[in-house]
């Protein structure tokens, strides 16, 4: 079993068109709605391949009903915190060529109440589950050591745990030493203070995570593919996408693909891309289902060129 948290959920609403023109009026060509946030997105993709999973999230106002209802309806497992607040929504504008232009709202504050009633919440779901995932932004006012927090009380349950955040957030908790991090290459930059402009430089930067406390480092780097560092030593990897449709939730499918397969090592490595590789060539945020999968694309680099420049 695989607990996932999300903090600040939401409600993403994809929108198609032609071509966005700045000013101007735009038809789209289609729309969804789909559960959102990156914790919901990694159960998503668990339960799309048969891995048992529960989402813990905040719920609040008809949004947030409405997050839960989708949730239910594609048959996981939801936990949800009622909050004061309303479930933000999210808006993703998709053209033919890949170009993705996102529109985030913030989310509203969580009082200290609610954020004992997830913590609580949390730690009764992750007994006897082998990870908790805390994933994803954090709602205005959140101190930016709660992933922290929770993970000192997961790892003194018993639980590993697996962060994927950004900035404060991110810092804060690798100090706490969560069994993994999954930055991607601007988190990653972020997080080291420097450019991160070659595999070298991603190698570096997550070698200096794993010294400030993280255990294992997966860098998703897009196109690119990924980097993992862990007490092995390196491992890339990449898996190219000859048609990209939409990069939203890749990085989560990567991360629930590298946790499906045991989290650790090239095999996991090389699962994780290949999750990665098949929600990007989906519509919208849908996670890959077993058919969607292709293991043949990935390749796990035995002499990575390390000097090699990212794509910008």
């Amino acid at each position: 079993m695989i607990v996932t948290l999300t903090l600040n959920p939401s409600l993403d609403r994809t929108i198609d068109v032609d071509r966005l023109v700045k000013g101007t009026m735009t038809r789209a060509r289609s729309a969804r709605i789909d559960p959102g946030g990156k914790g919901v997105n990694v159960s998503r993709a668990l339960l799309a391949n048969r891995v048992p999973t529960v989402a813990v999230v905040t719920s609040g106002g008809a949004d947030g009903e409405q997050l839960v209802r989708l949730l239910e309806g594609d048959g996981i497992a939801v936990h949800a915190v009622p909050v004061a607040g309303r479930t933000r929504s999210n808006v993703t504008i998709v053209e033919p060529d890949g170009v993705v232009t996102k529109l985030n709202e913030p989310g509203e504050p969580l009082s200290r109440a609610e954020l004992d009633a997830v913590a609580d919440v949390v730690l009764d779901e992750a007994e006897g589950a082998s990870w908790a995932v805390t994933c994803g932004s954090l709602p205005p006012g959140v101190p930016a050591d709660i992933y922290a927090r929770l993970c000192e009380f997961f790892t003194s349950a018993g639980v590993r745990v697996a962060v994927d955040a950004s900035g404060p957030a991110l810092l804060a908790a690798v100090g706490a030493r969560p069994h993994l991090v999954k930055p991607n290459r601007d988190e990653l930059a972020e997080a080291v203070g420097r450019p991160v402009a070659s595999v070298g430089d991603a190698v570096e930067a997550a070698r200096e995570l794993r010294e400030r406390g993280a255990g294992t480092v997966l860098a998703s780097l897009g196109a690119d593919g990924a980097v993992l560092v862990d007490e092995d030593g390196v491992t890339i990897g990449t898996a190219p996408v000859s048609e990209t449709r939409s990069t939203v939730g890749a990085g989560d499918a990567l991360l629930a693909g590298f946790l499906a397969a045991g989290a650790r090592g090239a095999p996991a490595l090389a699962e994780g891309l290949a999750w990665g590789a098949a929600a990007v060539r989906l519509p919208a945020s849908r996670m890959p289902r077993p058919d969607d999968i292709r293991r043949d694309i990935v390749r796990i680099d035995a002499r990575p060129d390390l000097g090699r420049s990212l794509i910008a």
